[in-house]
């Protein structure tokens, strides 16, 4: 499996939005613009994340994106599965009549453990969490607060 760059860039928007949120809304072009990332793809990813209730949106001079939770309630499964959808490897045991082996297939119950690992791991990191190691990370490349996620 290989993420989009739906969630990579999703979740680099939401993390920005974390960084520079407190002062009040930011618009789209500031993230586009601190993270290299275009203003009609950031306006398309904005959409999919406000329809998830992961941010909200404020028109006017003063307008922009904000959490529309605290980083500490938004989970890395919550914005992927928002920017992914379905985030199972394979299909054959989620439904059922895809596969006419999946009753004598070895490896179905393989592709359905790695899955639920998958999820459980995304699912218990905080955006929170994230922010937090991103800026203590002091290998090169790593992210420093201020600088592109």
């Amino acid at each position: 499996m290989k993420l989009t760059t739906r969630s990579r860039y999703g979740t680099r928007m939401l993390l920005d939005l974390a960084q520079n949120g407190g002062q009040g809304p930011v618009r789209v072009s500031e993230i586009a613009n601190r993270q290299g990332i275009s203003v009609k793809y950031l306006e398309k990813l904005s959409r999919i994340l406000k329809k998830a209730g992961l941010i909200r949106s404020m028109r006017g001079s003063k307008g922009g994106h904000l959490l529309a939770k605290p980083p500490v309630d938004i989970s890395m499964g919550e914005i992927v599965r928002a920017l992914e959808g379905d985030l199972n490897l394979v299909t054959c045991w989620t439904e059922r009549t895809s596969c006419p082996r999946l009753k004598t297939c070895a490896t179905s119950k393989l592709w359905q453990e790695v899955s639920k690992a998958l999820l459980e791991r995304l699912d218990s990191m905080t955006l929170d969490e994230l922010l937090k190691s991103s800026a203590i990370d002091d290998t090169p490349g790593a992210c420093e607060p201020g600088k592109p996620l």
